[in-house]
């Protein structure tokens, strides 16, 4: 229904302008059309090109006699003294917030401004508590990490203690065995310089140098 009504309007002003045109051409008028659709669109037409709408208007109103102008003004004025009031009592809402501007106020005036005191504060601990709440469970998931973190360490450590080949690492048989360390979360290499088993092997080539990753 929407679609049909701006088909609609779109083919009554084509045929509006039309003849607006015509009557301009013929009867060497000056005429201007303004038109505004449902969807707040404006569309004008004015005769001759030559001269813009405003003028159109200010010849209007110097043969009629009617000041176009005065009633916006009035109207503009009107709005603008509207704002200077909203402004003037949000102004001072905030001075009575603060703690001033109370000798104006009745007892009544005064009961319903603390309560709607106590109300504002209510909500300001409610969201004092929540973000308190979210940084005591972010510390806490740090806590855990670091304890996990060190509980892995201690096993590691008493592993080692216990197990004298722990991390050991077999070359294959062409190398002595090294030992390999962990780091957590991050790869580091270590170089060790070591000696083959079979001596023949490295008869003149000295010793090798090995570099494992820990992971």
């Amino acid at each position: 229904w929407g679609t049909n009504r701006q088909v609609t309007y779109s083919k009554r002003r084509n045929g509006l302008f039309k003849k607006a045109g015509e009557l301009a051409v013929l009867c060497d008028a000056k005429v201007s059309i303004i038109m505004l659709s449902g969807t707040n669109k404006v569309h004008e037409f004015h005769s001759p090109t030559n001269i813009s709408v405003k003028q159109l208007f200010d010849q209007y109103q110097q043969t009629t006699g009617i000041d176009l102008w005065s009633s916006h003004y009035e109207k503009m004025q009107e709005d603008l003294k509207k704002r200077k009031e909203i402004n003037r009592n949000l102004l001072r809402e905030i001075r009575q917030r603060m703690g001033d501007s109370l000798n104006e106020l009745d007892l009544n005036d005064l009961q319903a401004l603390e309560q709607d005191m106590e109300k504002s504060l209510e909500n300001i601990r409610l969201r004092k508590f929540k973000v308190l709440g979210n940084q005591i469970e972010t510390s806490r998931k740090k806590v855990r990490n670091v304890e996990d973190i060190h509980r892995n360490l201690l096993l590691e450590f008493d592993a080692r203690e216990e197990d004298p080949h722990y991390g050991l690492v077999d070359d294959g048989g062409h190398y002595d065995s090294v030992l390999g360390f962990t780091n957590e979360g991050a790869h580091r290499m270590l170089a060790l310089r070591l000696q083959p088993e079979n001596h023949h092997l490295a008869s003149g080539a000295g010793s090798s140098l090995i570099t494992y990753a820990l992971l």
